[in-house]
């Protein structure tokens, strides 16, 4: 209708290219929504605020801190600038998508592993009834081996779980108890790694490097089973990846600096940290910088040039 307007509207400051259609932080923008915020304060507030807003024929833009665009509407929050939230883009996004990957994957193992204690606990308790049922389906499917020359009497797998019934139901109970724990740790290494917290990282590089000698030793022994040892490599290859990703992406143990230059790099990375270094170069006060903090040239940051921006008076 004639005369009304869009509530919401995005004015990129780059032109489409198949880069930016690819680019990390219009992706998460484009399924989550922009983050937007109003600087507010005596300090360096009104000059940074003036950076990040422009007017507009539909009324005032501010400019995402993720992807650099400029949204038409009010700010998603508003305060003094060293309490604005920092907003992960550029790799930090990219990071987040392997944690979630990861996470995703510890989740999943924990839920099997789980099952599979619960089946064992289960065996332990039933082992006998267990025990008469598999002889006498085994009786049942001779015949039918037999006639494609399969000795079932001596087959691996009849082998392991007739000597998993020698087992007494206490050892048997044992080692569901330690399936369940380990399947508790993958569940929490999970958790920690979507929420993208500290410790989940630190949790699952320890978890995980504590297992891997045996799963060098358990795969040795699967050599001669060609499907079960190219499970087995594919999962080691996997953990060690996700350690030496945890150790050097996140910084852990005093690595590359530590967690204090992972965050001093996180903070580096924001958007707006780089709009305050813009301000203090210009002469701006710079008591809402964030002291020792490094921080790169504003050029540097995407979006800078606004002039061509389609409704930008």
């Amino acid at each position: 209708m004639q005369g009304e307007y869009r509530t919401s509207y995005t004015a990129s400051a780059l032109p489409p290219t198949l880069f930016t259609m690819r680019d990390w932080n219009r992706r998460h923008c484009a399924r989550r929504g922009h983050d937007t915020y109003a600087p507010v304060g005596p300090g360096i507030e009104p000059e940074l605020a003036a950076r990040l807003r422009v007017d507009t024929v539909h009324g005032p833009a501010w400019r995402c801190l993720r992807c650099g665009d400029f949204v038409i509407g009010e700010p998603k929050g508003s305060g003094p600038a060293d309490e604005a939230p920092i907003v992960p883009r550029g790799k930090a996004l990219r990071d987040l998508f392997i944690l979630r990957i990861l996470a995703v994957e510890r989740v999943i193992r924990g839920v099997v592993i789980a099952l599979i204690a619960w089946a064992v606990w289960k065996f332990g308790s039933n082992q006998n009834a267990v025990k008469q049922l598999f002889e006498s389906d085994l009786s049942a499917f001779k015949p039918f081996a037999n006639h494609f020359g399969w000795d079932v009497e001596h087959a691996g797998v009849v082998e392991r779980v007739r000597k998993a019934f020698d087992y007494s139901p206490k050892s048997v109970h044992i080692v569901a108890l330690l399936l369940g724990g380990y399947a508790l740790l993958e569940t929490v290494e999970g958790v920690g790694l979507w929420l993208m917290k500290r410790w989940g990282e630190y949790l699952t590089a320890v978890g995980t490097s504590i297992f891997l000698p045996l799963e060098v030793w358990d795969g040795l022994n699967k050599v001669h089973e060609h499907k079960s040892y190219v499970l087995a490599a594919c999962t080691f290859v996997i953990n060690v990846g996700a350690v030496v990703y945890l150790l050097l992406s996140k910084r852990l143990f005093g690595i590359r600096g530590g967690a204090e230059a992972f965050e001093a790099q996180r903070h580096a990375d924001a958007l707006l940290t780089v709009e305050i270094a813009a301000c203090v170069g210009a002469g701006g006060d710079s008591t809402g910088a964030d002291d020792g903090v490094p921080v790169p040239d504003a050029r540097t940051a995407p979006g800078e040039a606004i002039g061509g921006v389609a409704g930008v008076a």
